[in-house]
């Protein structure tokens, strides 16, 4: 059972660009998209999903009304949803294991739709660019393949990738849009920043800078966010890390220095701070072994109900 546009299974062995071409409804809905102004993201009724998380929840969540991610240069964001329960996963992808997380998201998605033949599953995605390297390409392609491989079919319906999130300025390729966030009850996608990406962001970056497999962070039966517990050995040549200015750093720890957002170096610094304060998350994070548990509060923000502080 494939990946479908319009219904007809796509051949992924011909290069993205006819695959456009072919079906230019796509790239309206991506110059749709692309057109739209970028809404700041306040944290009332806000989930934010970091680079190798995803969350997956339902319009019946009294908690969590949206989903969202940004700071994606050559990763791609996507958004899963099947359209008879109105289960909807985001995830942020980077390529470490694309097939996998594919089937991760997917069986996500799938244990809260048990409509039988009611609705279908719909993917929208949204992210990368014409970068030197040709990571985002390489990435969209493992996508497109990984949802093919899937024993659903899978519609897809937003294709806003590569190419079709790519712009040039002074000669240098950059992309639209570096962030989106879903309602998961009206099921809108649109651009996207957010103020805070907490809670936690120091911890959850650490998890993926030490080589984090996909995560999911929410139960939304219990309408509670997870994180950890998460066990990492101490960061190789930290201190050498810290002491570079932020040229090196961009050079060596971005895969597209040239179109990162302004606080990349300033977060990335954080990020190793936070790893040589923690060299051993067992004992000064995680010492009984549980995750961090938060709910929302009356006011729609987080707040951490057990687990030990940091």
């Amino acid at each position: 059972m494939p990946l479908l546009i319009n219904g007809e299974r796509i051949d992924l062995a011909r290069p993205t660009g006819d695959m456009i071409r072919a079906y230019p409804h796509l790239e309206e809905k991506a110059k749709l998209l692309r057109s739209q102004p970028v809404q700041i993201v306040e944290p009332k009724g806000l989930l934010y999903v970091q680079q190798r998380e995803f969350a997956v929840t339902t319009p019946k969540d009294g908690s969590v009304s949206i989903l969202g991610s940004d700071d994606a240069t050559t990763c791609h964001i996507v958004v899963l949803r099947h359209t008879g329960s109105g289960a909807t996963c985001l995830t942020h992808c980077d390529g470490s294991d694309t097939e996998a997380e594919v089937s991760l998201i997917m069986s996500s998605v799938k244990s809260f739709s048990n409509t039988t033949g009611y609705g279908r599953l719909e993917v929208h995605l949204v992210g990368g660019f014409n970068d030197d390297r040709q990571l985002s390409q390489k990435l969209t392609n493992q996508l497109l393949r990984a949802f093919d491989l899937q024993p659903d079919d899978v519609h897809l319906v937003t294709f806003c990738v590569t190419e079709l999130n790519d712009r040039e300025e002074k000669d240098i390729h950059f992309p639209v849009i570096y962030g989106i966030a879903v309602n998961v009850k009206t099921a809108e996608i649109f651009p996207a920043t957010f103020p805070e990406k907490g809670p936690d962001e120091d911890l959850r970056s650490a998890h993926i800078l030490t080589g984090a497999t996909l995560t999911n962070i929410y139960d939304a039966k219990m309408e509670q966010l997870h994180i950890g517990p998460y066990f990492w050995r101490p960061f190789p040549h930290v201190d050498f890390w810290l002491e570079q200015d932020d040229k090196q750093i961009l050079q060596n720890l971005s895969t597209s220095p040239l179109a990162e957002p302004p606080h990349f170096v300033s977060h990335i610094r954080s990020t190793l701070t936070f790893l040589k304060e923690h060299p051993f998350p067992s004992r000064s994070l995680f010492p009984d072994r549980k995750p961090r548990i938060y709910k929302k509060n009356e006011e729609g923000l987080w707040e951490q109900v057990c687990s030990d502080t940091i």
